[in-house]
């Protein structure tokens, strides 16, 4: 039997260059800077740019402005694209082939502590503890903190927290990072630009994860007017966080 001629699927075209990959990989673990991809794979700036921007072109990384520094911006890796597309690329080379995408049981070997860092640990930092605690049945100590925190909790974060995931943290008050510096952390995920700048490293082992995500209160709207961010940032976390709990498992 003749075989039609097939395009190249769209992974495999993205992933098959070294550099690519590399870059894939780096990213795969936290969002980064240019400039520090350019360390991580010992590549010319120009040529790191050159295949990040292919990458973004093929819907597998997304970039924004730094909120540190505008002039920056920090790459983002796809997870779930690159599952859709990775299911397409077996399908292409045989039926047999057609993968799908199993939910891994989340089996810590052992005791877990994460960190969630944000500036006023008022919204992002706070969502990510809640959300963390969650989908991890209890099984991680979750702490959140902020390096300049908040008086109180933004009131869309306990309303998103209530309304779309049945959480109450209304008795939650935001806390100051220099509180924790004694504690040790398998995992700190910083998920604001200003505050990876600050926080401290925490040592032992502790794995350093950076989130670039926007600060759903600085919209500058209503609280009302707000809510939809707060939640589409609720929900970009809460699938980072899906992403995050196969990474913890093997810690």
């Amino acid at each position: 039997m003749a075989h039609s001629r097939q395009a190249v699927p769209p992974f495999v075209h993205l992933g098959a260059h070294p550099i690519r990959w590399q870059l894939l990989n780096e990213l795969s673990r936290s969002d980064y800077r240019v400039r520090e991809l350019v360390t991580q794979v010992g590549e010319p700036q120009n040529l790191v740019s050159y295949h990040l921007r292919l990458l973004r072109d093929g819907g597998l990384v997304t970039s924004t402005r730094s909120s540190y520094d505008g002039r920056d911006s920090y790459y983002h890796l796809n997870l779930d694209h690159c599952a859709d597309i990775l299911i397409g690329a077996g399908a292409a080379l045989h039926p047999a082939l057609r993968l799908r995408c199993v939910p891994t049981a989340f089996e810590p070997d052992g005791p877990l502590a994460v960190l969630f860092v944000c500036t006023g640990n008022s919204a992002r930092s706070a969502i990510a503890q809640a959300l963390l605690r969650r989908q991890s049945g209890g099984r991680v100590e979750v702490l959140s903190a902020g390096s300049r925190p908040k008086p109180a909790m933004h009131p869309n974060t306990v309303r998103v927290l209530r309304q779309e995931y049945g959480i109450d943290i209304s008795d939650q008050s935001p806390r100051h990072l220099d509180t924790l510096s004694e504690r040790r952390f398998d995992a700190v995920i910083t998920l604001c630009d200003k505050a990876r700048e600050v926080c401290p490293d925490f040592g032992n082992g502790s794995a350093a994860i950076h989130w670039s995500i926007a600060d759903p209160a600085a919209t500058g709207d209503t609280d009302e007017g707000s809510y939809p961010v707060f939640r589409a940032t609720a929900a970009e976390i809460d699938t980072r966080i899906r992403h995050l709990l196969p990474v913890l498992a093997t810690r």
